[in-house]
């Protein structure tokens, strides 16, 4: 795939971020695009990883099952489905050295601009490494960056913060020696992080409640697949993994599509399955009503009913309102509700969306913003040449999302290099086509950064994906030429 031109580059493809996108993406370029092909992660960090290595508090785990989220080409091969950042941490790097991927990361590289010609057909980057600046050029930037800021957590105005005399914590920047034992925590929020952080933490704080503006919907799931169990006894184990694969999705989408389309089934399921677990001293209503129905904003997960749990134990509760203020060791609720003597305040209010890691990209010298952008096929931004953009779902595993991406995307690149083309670039045929949301969710820290996204179209390629199992079959079969231009070397835009 190298030597497009007189011109060389340092690599055919640049990916950047090594984390679950990121090393997909690899393994997707290394066995799949043409011999020869040359690539390299490049890794902000000093560790791969992205989410999983990262994010240091309590409890951190999956939302999702591990035989969806993990690598359609490496089974998860564990029993426990859904599984601790230390786990997933150790299967990242056995696929990375199994793959021999490891030895094409480049750690401690931040990208922080690119800059595309069309006169020679490739990328130079600005790349900081260690205080040191350098460029390296490509034909391809694959953005495996993932979808949050990790300088900055989502601004979130509580009143009276700054009044409080103990400790603030966010989840996004937990210190690995604070100490928590006989303390009193309120943890603001009421998505995942907090369902996360509650159970792991009421063994040993004093009392933990969990404050909530607005309820939202937690379900139970087992951590062991006990069924998969059976079958792994008698089936060959390539198809007692792919069962397990399949079956997980089926159930996952099952639900989902169940629950967009009979919302008040959903509800009822979720209710039924909520109040059986609740002590006495909780009451359903209001802690577990949500405004909403179940699915327009992502459900939350219980491994084992481990919040349930905790909440059963006497140790931890449940506070629903808005802050009035905070004092110097209080949270006073608008309904004069009070939260008193408290030690730690945790703020779990969500993360800021930031899209392709903050990276300044300029076109044939003009610059590009890519909110204003449509997608193509949810892959690639509109009039951006040779660039992709690794997102994946909501209503399922983030990496089912991906690879249906990588394959999409190592597909063009095969028939684009069978055909001498050297460039792709999405061109959208109406502009003021209707926007179609590109997540399809309302939680609150994705409501705020709608207008930080690239767009999806109400037609044609640039319409938004929907599921693993349509967007699969369009990326191994689909059209892979309609609105998009190609370029050879020397051509201008």
């Amino acid at each position: 795939m190298n030597g497009y031109s007189e011109k060389p580059v340092d690599f055919d493809v640049l990916i950047i971020g090594a984390g679950i996108s990121g090393i997909n993406s690899a393994y997707r370029v290394q066995t799949q695009c043409p011999p020869g092909t040359t690539y390299a992660i490049l890794e902000g960090r000093g560790q791969l990883g992205g989410t999983w290595d990262f994010f240091k508090y309590p409890g951190l785990r999956s939302d999702s099952d591990l035989h969806t989220f993990g690598f359609a080409w490496r089974p998860w091969g564990q029993n426990k489905a859904i599984a601790p950042a230390p786990m997933i941490l150790e299967y990242l790097n056995k696929c990375v050295a199994e793959t021999g991927i490891d030895k094409n990361i480049k750690y401690n590289h931040k990208v922080t601009a690119a800059e595309w010609s069309s006169e020679t057909c490739k990328w130079t980057l600005d790349v900081e490494e260690n205080g040191f600046q350098s460029t390296i050029t490509a034909r391809w930037i694959i953005l495996g960056t993932g979808y949050y800021n990790y300088d900055e957590p989502m601004e979130t105005v509580i009143p009276g913060l700054d009044n409080f005399k103990g400790e603030v914590v966010h989840p996004q920047f937990w210190p690995e020696d604070l100490d928590y034992s006989n303390k009193k925590m309120v943890i603001i929020g009421s998505g995942a992080t907090a369902i996360t952080i509650l159970p792991v933490v009421a063994s040993s704080v004093k009392h933990v409640t969990m404050l909530q503006r607005s309820p939202g919907y937690v379900m139970t799931l087992p951590s062991q697949d006990h069924i998969s169990k059976l079958y792994h006894w008698f089936l060959p184990s390539s198809w007692a993994y792919r069962l397990d694969r399949v079956r997980a999705m089926c159930v996952g989408y099952f639900f989902f599509y169940l629950c967009r389309a009979y919302p008040k089934i959903g509800r009822g399921i979720l209710a039924k399955l909520t109040k059986a677990q609740l002590p006495a001293h909780i009451p359903f209503d209001p802690h577990f009503v949500p405004a909403y129905n179940p699915w327009e904003q992502r459900l939350c997960v219980s491994p084992d009913g481990d919040y349930f749990k905790a909440l059963r134990s006497g140790k931890a509760d449940i506070a629903t309102g808005h802050i009035k203020t905070v004092t110097d060791r209080e949270i006073v609720l608008k309904s004069g509700e009070k939260l008193s003597d408290i030690d730690i305040i945790v703020t779990a209010t969500g993360l800021k969306i930031h899209l392709a890691g903050g990276i300044k990209f300029t076109v044939d010298g003009k610059k590009i913003n890519i909110p204003d952008k449509f997608l193509w096929k949810g892959v690639m931004i509109q009039d951006m040449p040779n660039i992709a953009v690794v997102i994946g779902y909501t209503n399922a595993s983030w990496t089912l999302g991906a690879d249906a991406t990588g394959q999409l995307l190592t597909r063009l690149m095969n028939n684009m290099h069978a055909k001498g083309y050297k460039a792709a670039i999405p061109r959208a045929e109406n502009e003021n086509m209707k926007v179609a949301p590109m997540l399809n969710l309302n939680s609150t820290y994705i409501s705020t950064a709608i207008n930080q996204m690239p767009k999806t179209g109400s037609e044609g390629q640039w319409k938004p994906r929907t599921n693993y199992f349509t967007d699969i079959s369009e990326a191994k079969k689909g059209d892979i030429t309609t609105s998009l231009e190609f370029l050879t070397v020397g051509n201008k835009q």
